[in-house]
């Protein structure tokens, strides 16, 4: 991403426009206490909550004859309106010098919402409240605080969204080192060829980086999904629609990136050996539903079929539960991935101890020259397809290192235009 369209990001927000400016805040400001003047008919002042700690800070005010006056007043009432805020308790002072039309007195009313303290009015009143003004008042409160509480959620988004910003450049800082250590690490191949104690080194220092930077990137990562995914299971009815879609957009980004991350660090534990093998028992046809579940968001809304065909009888097997349907889940999602239309078949069968899973689809197929490097790591089949189709290539590289773990094996079966064929086999024990 270049400098110019990252600048544009931060200017307008992932929605679409521009986060609520201060101009605009200050005259929703101005309207709540000018409304709250009009029935009351005495001076009135607003005062709001900050994210910062100190008392609430006078935000607007109304018939009152200058700022100076205003923020004589607002000093004078500082006092009951933090106790009013603290206590969330309405506060009555008897008549105030600096605010000579308030000859009844003046009600601090707290604004509170949903538990959360958001600011006070400070209302001069020129004749007592009776009940019925009282209970308006009281409404005009609530409507004010749900104001307030308005703009506390657009500043809490507008954070969020710039969080994300920088996750997003700290990924990019990352993405960039990680490229200038595969060029000094490919500059030093020769050299490191004829000296196998310099390559055990190497390759060491390369896994070590691996972990560490999945590590790293899946901490904020997470820090960000969870932040979503609280904003959007919140009370958030002040968003607007393209505001809440941006959001899950974001979510099932950051959830595909985090999948990304956790294949990386999945290979890299085959690889040290760190990796176990867990047996229990595993009703394969649940574990085709779940794979199935679990691809919809690949799926999208492409005409495709799924179509299930179980040689029977399909007896329970003994097995890792965890990595056959990760690798089904694997399996499924490319091919969701590189179909358009038409069917993903789904083909098993259990006999002599053997698993056989066949999955079929009638995807853009793979030409012969580069089926024989599709399972390994970070392959891409052109560079068309990595930048059409989302991926690291990475899938189908775990798929193969899983099956291997547990002591099967994966053919392919290719034509362009056609679709793909994949078949894994790996032993397991029935259970009548």
């Amino acid at each position: 991403m270049d400098a110019a369209r990252r600048k544009e990001q931060e200017r307008v927000a992932p929605s679409g426009r521009k986060p609520t400016q201060p101009a605009a805040q200050a005259a929703m400001f101005r309207a709540a206490a000018t409304r709250a003047a009009a029935f009351t008919g005495g001076p009135v002042l607003l005062f709001a909550c900050s994210s910062q700690p100190g008392p609430p800070r006078l935000r607007a005010a109304a018939k009152l004859p200058s700022p100076n006056d205003a923020k004589a007043a607002a000093t004078a009432l500082s006092e009951a309106v933090t106790a009013a805020t603290s206590s969330g308790s309405k506060q009555t002072l008897p008549e105030l010098t600096q605010l000579p039309e308030a000859t009844a007195g003046v009600l601090v009313l707290p604004l509170l919402r949903e538990g959360r303290q958001l600011g006070a009015l400070a209302v001069g009143l020129v004749q007592p409240l009776d009940p019925a003004r009282s209970a308006a008042l009281d409404l005009l409160g609530e409507a004010t605080a749900t104001q307030l509480d308005a703009v506390r959620m657009d500043e809490e988004i507008s954070e969020l969204r710039g969080q994300m910003r920088q996750t997003e450049h700290l990924a990019e800082e990352k993405n960039d080192e990680v490229l200038r250590l595969s060029e000094e690490l490919f500059a030093q191949d020769i050299e490191l060829l004829q000296n196998n104690e310099k390559l055990g080194k190497i390759e060491k220092l390369k896994d070590d980086f691996i972990e560490k930077m999945s590590r790293e990137l899946r901490t904020p990562l997470n820090s960000i999904i969870e932040s979503i995914i609280a904003v959007l299971a919140g009370e958030n009815d002040v968003l607007s629609e393209t505001a809440k879609m941006s959001l899950r957009a974001a979510l099932d980004d950051g959830t595909a990136f985090l999948r990304t991350l956790q294949n990386i660090l999945d290979l890299w534990r085959i690889k040290q050996g760190e990796l176990p093998v867990e047996i229990q028992d595993v009703n394969f046809r649940e574990v085709v539903e779940e794979a199935i579940f679990s691809i919809q968001d690949t799926l999208g809304n492409k005409p495709i079929a799924i179509e299930k065909h179980f040689e029977e009888p399909l007896p329970k097997i003994r097995t890792d539960l965890a990595k056959i349907n990760q690798i089904l889940f694997l399996l499924l999602d490319n091919a969701a991935k590189f179909t358009a239309k038409g069917k993903i078949e789904i083909r098993a069968s259990v006999s002599d101890g053997q698993l056989r899973c066949e999955l079929r689809d009638t995807g853009i197929g793979i030409c012969p020259d580069d089926q024989q490097f599709v399972f390994d790591e970070f392959y891409q089949v052109d560079d068309l397809a990595s930048t059409k189709y989302r991926g690291a290539g990475l899938g189908l590289a775990l798929v193969r290192d899983l099956l291997v773990l547990l002591d099967g094996s994966i053919s392919l079966t290719s034509e362009v235009g056609s679709g793909s064929g994949f078949v894994f086999t790996l032993p397991v024990q029935a259970i009548s």
